[in-house]
């Protein structure tokens, strides 16, 4: 078991984004596959930047209270 981290998902966001690696680092695939699609689009970039934004305003207990909730309930539990 890896330990995700606040400043790697942050980090992931705000390079890598747009491809939705920052979904794959968290274990979401279905999310990242679906911004991997619409990455033509630039659509997948935008929303990156608004969650990496989100991903730095955000406490750290709240982010790893998101992330525990959503390794015990699977990919749709982790909505921001």
């Amino acid at each position: 078991y890896v330990e995700k981290t606040k400043a790697a998902t942050t980090l992931w966001a705000i390079f890598l984004g747009g491809f939705g690696a920052h979904h794959f680092y968290l274990g979401k695939k279905v999310w990242g596959i679906l911004y991997l699609v619409f990455c033509w689009t630039y659509i997948p970039f935008i929303i990156a930047m608004v969650e990496w934004i989100r991903y730095i305003r955000m406490s750290d207990e709240k982010f790893y209270s998101k992330l525990e909730m959503f390794s015990s309930k699977g990919t749709y539990a982790f909505f921001w």
